[in-house]
């Protein structure tokens, strides 16, 4: 009776182990791709989102200014900021704190306030923020 050999016995697979392990690699790679874009487009996102949320505050603080200071909210038109120290400072905080800020402000002596604060980034394009409101 003849002996069976090993080598007759074994099926014919080598090597399919190390393929289903490159394929295992190709597969978690992409997957390590796909959350470093993830990863990339949530830090841009934050960007955006500080943004809109500085404008948020800033129009907010200048608001908070008028109320505050009642008797003269039409030294707040963008006419007469250059002039009055309140919204000369704000005006600065606005350009200093967003890039290419700018805040054009309409405000009459009977109280009526509009503000718009405008933005200007590289990857989006301008962004405005308005807010209106009766100062009394």
């Amino acid at each position: 009776m003849r002996r069976a050999t090993p080598s007759r016995n074994r099926p014919r697979q080598r090597g399919i182990a190390l393929i289903e392990a490159l394929v295992a690699i190709l597969i978690f790679a992409f997957g390590i791709i796909g959350l470093v874009g993830l990863q990339a487009a949530m830090t841009r996102a934050q960007g955006t989102a500080k943004l809109r949320a500085d404008a948020v505050y800033l129009g907010a603080q200048l608001m908070g200014a008028m109320w505050a200071d009642r008797s003269h909210v039409a030294s707040y038109d963008s006419a007469n900021c250059a002039s009055y120290n309140p919204c000369k400072d704000w005006l600065a905080k606005v350009q200093t704190g967003l890039p290419g800020g700018a805040a054009t402000i309409s405000a009459t002596s009977s109280g009526d306030v509009a503000l718009t604060v405008t933005w200007t980034t590289s990857a989006e394009g301008t962004h405005t923020h308005a807010v209106s409101t009766a100062v009394r």
